[in-house]
């Protein structure tokens, strides 16, 4: 499997963005230059993954965060989603959401036919 540097960059720079962070002082805190986080950013570089690792401490995220999309499968793909969607709601919710959630899984596995079939 090849990696997509132009999507890391991308979760790079996003991440980079959306805590405010500018090039110049994320590379300082990784003790790279300005224009080598530009280069990640637009995959014309390629981090290595000890690089990698100094972006996710300095970001304040895991690796698998910036390397989000990579994964064949994720068992914690939906996990955060999950938690956004029940943060405010109460035990009852709770309870009815995935009581919901096991039916519709429960049909999904049973019509597995469904998608092999032209709707």
């Amino acid at each position: 499997m090849m990696l997509n540097f132009k999507h890391i960059g991308r979760q790079i720079k996003k991440t980079r963005s959306n805590k405010k962070i500018t090039q110049a002082a994320l590379a300082e805190q990784i003790e790279m230059s300005t224009t080598y986080i530009s280069r990640i950013e637009t995959a014309k570089k390629q981090a290595s993954l000890e690089v990698i690792v100094r972006l996710a401490n300095a970001l304040d995220v895991t690796v698998d965060q910036l390397l989000c999309g990579h994964l064949n499968s994720d068992p914690l793909e939906y996990h955060t989603d999950m938690k956004k969607i029940l943060s405010d709601c109460t035990s009852y919710e709770k309870v009815i959401i995935c009581e919901i959630a096991l039916a519709t899984k429960k049909i999904l596995h049973e019509n597995q036919w469904l998608k092999t079939k032209n709707l």
